[in-house]
């Protein structure tokens, strides 16, 4: 209780300059809009001020009442480009869950507005039932808009009175504060059920387009690798099959030479399989899996695994999958000379992962491309995805994945 007070007074005095910006903001948006669009800025400023402020209302009112919400999270659109950065704020715009908070946060700092005039009121109240000790020194004591005469016989006990009903009050404003953010935060049943179904039918998109991606990349591995070396064994033993008996010798170099391209067609195939499953992986786990993944990365790697314990074999496979595809990507298109992985277990059962490259940067979400991938596994497995990838580099990726997944 002394908390929720404390943050009231706190939000009493902070509160009012806070929702003072927010509302520049909005003026500024409104008013410079149709002046080349400048107004926009402010309104894209506003939204993310918006969500600043209720991510700490929700942090705020998740410690003090310990009702575990979860962190709040900002919206992200699935769209590329200008396009999609549009898309992610008006998403976020239009987030219940924000502008659940951000009421929470007004209606706590009007509460809080209160507590502080009702601090003065008993402050007025003590120094009233204690005015005979300097009856000589004042002729009275100013009680809100009211001077009381301190002379009187009833300034003891009206002050008494008024002390404890300010302070009665105050501990039933926390109260209150406590109720409220209660109603208010957390989401009716309702809106919880159709809240768990978009998450579910967003990620059963996530793991249909994964799939996609998945199958795509096997079948451009398959069309541009290991389907034109088979091809080019066919046609060599072919010739060897004509020579044989005219060029004996000639016929043995193309055998080898086709032997050679076997033998790389199955390394091919090899490692065509171990993108798909990999059995370190359920052997010896993530670490083992990830040294192995290092190993063979062109880039160099700098590995840096801290896990307790095993998580689900669903989640383990979405790390794996999301760093070999970043430092795939590292390879192909940054330009990197070196990448670093850290992988660690963090409270609540998440496993947290980031690749990090020096490589040029500009990295984009694109459809079917390698991030977008990404993006689509961590979701098939309950999970989030970011990239920070500004041109001139670095480009860091980062999963949270649940560990029970």
């Amino acid at each position: 209780m002394a908390g929720a007070i404390a943050q009231l007074a706190a939000l009493g005095v902070i509160g009012p300059g806070v929702f003072a910006i927010l509302m520049t903001l909005l003026g500024l948006g409104v008013g410079l809009l149709p002046v080349i669009g400048i107004g926009l800025v402010f309104l894209v400023a506003l939204v993310y001020a918006l969500f600043a402020l209720s991510w700490l209302e929700n942090a705020r009112i998740d410690g003090l009442y310990r009702f575990g919400l979860p962190p709040r999270r900002p919206r992200r659109s699935p769209k590329p480009g200008f396009g999609g950065f549009l898309h992610t704020i008006w998403l976020q715009f239009i987030d219940p869950g924000m502008w659940r908070a951000v009421a929470n946060g007004a209606i706590a700092t009007i509460l809080g507005w209160v507590v502080l005039s009702l601090v003065g009121v008993t402050a007025s109240g003590v120094a009233l039932a204690f005015s005979p000790l300097y009856a000589g020194q004042a002729d009275a004591v100013r009680l809100g808009s009211t001077w009381i005469d301190v002379s009187t016989a009833w300034a003891v006990p009206v002050g008494i009175v008024v002390s404890l009903v300010a302070v009665a009050t105050i501990v039933g404003l926390a109260f209150l504060h406590g109720v409220l953010a209660r109603a208010i935060m957390i989401p009716s049943r309702e809106a919880l059920l159709a809240e768990q179904a978009r998450q579910s039918q967003a990620q059963r998109a996530g793991a249909v387009r994964a799939a996609d991606v998945e199958r795509t990349r096997i079948e451009r591995d398959l069309h541009d690798g290991v389907q034109p070396r088979l091809v080019s064994v066919g046609m060599t033993l072919g010739l060897a099959q004509q020579k044989i008996d005219s060029d004996p010798a000639a016929a043995k170099e193309l055998i080898a030479e086709a032997h050679t391209s076997t033998k790389a067609a199955i390394t091919e195939l090899r490692q065509l399989a171990r993108g798909i499953h990999t059995s370190v992986l359920d052997d010896r786990g993530l670490d083992a899996a990830l040294s192995a993944l290092a190993a063979r990365s062109p880039v160099p790697v700098t590995l840096d695994v801290r896990i307790t314990e095993r998580c689900a074999p669903t989640a383990e496979a979405a790390a794996y999958f999301v760093i070999a595809e970043a430092l795939t990507n590292a390879a192909k298109h940054s330009r990197a000379t070196e990448a670093r992985v850290l992988v660690r277990q963090r409270d609540g059962g998440i496993l947290w992962a980031r690749v990090e490259d020096n490589g040029i940067g500009g990295a984009r979400v694109i459809p079917g491309g390698g991030l977008d991938g990404i993006s689509n596994r961590a979701l098939g497995a309950c999970g989030t995805f970011t990239v920070d990838s500004p041109v001139g580099g670095p480009t860091t990726v980062e999963v949270s994945l649940p560990c029970a997944s």
